[in-house]
């Protein structure tokens, strides 16, 4: 099962994942998990996932990975963050990032659902357009 509505070029979708993963990381979110569902979902290719401290952290962090997004030109399609944060999502089509408090991310167990997908090894790797460390 392949997409076929993105005509993005994979490296560069790859990339962003990728950036968004450390920024996740940068911004103080724990256990952030890159998932590769490319031939999973007809959704998406990546879904990124991590685990917030707080609501203010949770949107800060969110924010942080909208305004990465819109300064590569890709913004975010639709994101949602209300006042009772416990689960936010930005979507940026190719990439979808959920970021949770703790408790709902055991509850909703999403890497669960991709339990065949691959993970990225985001802290290591050199992904064109990606930022070294």
């Amino acid at each position: 099962m392949a997409r076929s509505r993105s005509n993005a070029d994979p490296e560069l979708v790859e990339a962003f994942a990728v950036q968004a993963a450390r920024s996740m990381r940068d911004d103080k979110c724990e256990d952030v998990v890159l998932l590769d569902v490319r031939g999973l979902s007809q959704v998406c290719d990546y879904v990124l996932i991590g685990s917030g401290t707080s609501q203010r952290q949770m949107k800060t962090v969110a924010q942080s990975v909208e305004d990465l997004g819109k300064e590569r030109g890709e913004p975010p399609f639709r994101s949602t963050a209300d006042t009772g944060t416990t689960w936010v999502v930005v979507d940026f089509v190719e990439t979808v990032v959920h970021i949770f408090e703790p408790e709902h991310r055991m509850y909703y167990d999403i890497e669960s659902l991709w339990g065949t997908a691959r993970r990225v090894d985001w802290e290591s790797s050199t992904s064109p357009d990606s930022d070294t460390e």
